[in-house]
């Protein structure tokens, strides 16, 4: 269940942001499993809005083919920047904000048991024009790195997939350039933050388990070890964003079951 204090926070927020003839944009910020998307689709319902996610405008499965062959085997993984359609994002941002009454806008959808993104006969459609249009990222806000912190390596993945920083420094340089440009598109940006790094593979988990339909505890335990295998490749901008890297216009303290412990502005 979504606390009130969030929605309301979210409404505060886009009724702050509205302009004459533009609708506001919100990003929701948070890690791996910490409820920023059920926040984003419950505003959306109270608040007559569109939301879609940054993970839906994820690039294909061909296309980061393409891109690890190019740049880095590791951007074969979906999630860190350089993997998503920022173009597409804004696309979508733009035709909601020029939508009238009976327009009927495609949103993009990502199917994440396939690793690909659905087909646009599949996408959702949202009708009409919204009140507010949310999108929720792992690393909405996000700053980028120090040279001096991108050649230490944060984990097991780096020390050994990624041994001359070469992923890490091409993922802070996309950071640095398109998502930050993408970043200032937003009206703001609200980040949920977790009690530590620690609990984000527990809440994935839970995120994974919800997918396949079967209660947390059943997660197999080798499924839950690739799980922490794939959230190391956000540790390093996950843990940054803790220690402050991250521009928010309202932060929102989870404690260790996502209940809100307070709300900073």
């Amino acid at each position: 269940m979504i606390s009130s204090a969030l929605l309301d926070a979210v409404r505060d927020l886009a009724s702050a942001r509205a302009a004459p003839g533009r609708t506001p944009l919100i990003g929701i910020s948070g890690p791996q499993g910490s409820g920023k998307t059920t926040l984003a689709r419950a505003a959306a319902q109270r608040l007559n809005g569109a939301a879609f996610s940054l993970d839906d405008v994820y690039l294909t499965r061909a296309e980061r083919s393409n891109l690890a062959r190019s740049a880095h085997p590791l951007f074969t993984v979906r999630g860190p920047p350089g993997t998503h359609d920022l173009d597409l994002a804004e696309r979508t941002v733009a035709a909601l904000r020029a939508a009238g009454p009976e327009t009927r806008t495609p949103l993009p959808a990502f199917d994440k048991l396939a690793d690909d993104r659905l087909p646009t006969s599949a996408w959702p459609i949202f009708h009409g024009k919204p009140g507010v249009i949310l999108i929720d990222g792992w690393c909405l806000g996000a700053t980028r790195q120090s040279p001096e912190a991108l050649a230490r390596p944060v984990n097991a993945l780096e020390r050994e997939e990624d041994q001359n920083a070469v992923w890490r420094n091409a993922a802070d340089a996309a950071l640095a350039g398109p998502y930050q440009a993408f970043f200032r598109g937003f009206d703001a940006m609200i980040v949920l933050t977790p009690p530590s790094f620690e609990v984000v593979l527990d809440w994935r988990c839970e995120q994974e388990a919800g997918l396949l339909g079967i209660a947390p505890g059943a997660l197999p335990p080798a499924r839950r070890n690739a799980l922490g295998r794939f959230i190391e490749h956000f540790e390093r901008i996950t843990r940054h964003m803790l220690d402050g890297g991250v521009k928010a216009d309202v932060i929102v303290h989870l404690g260790q079951d996502r209940e809100v412990l307070r709300i900073e502005s």
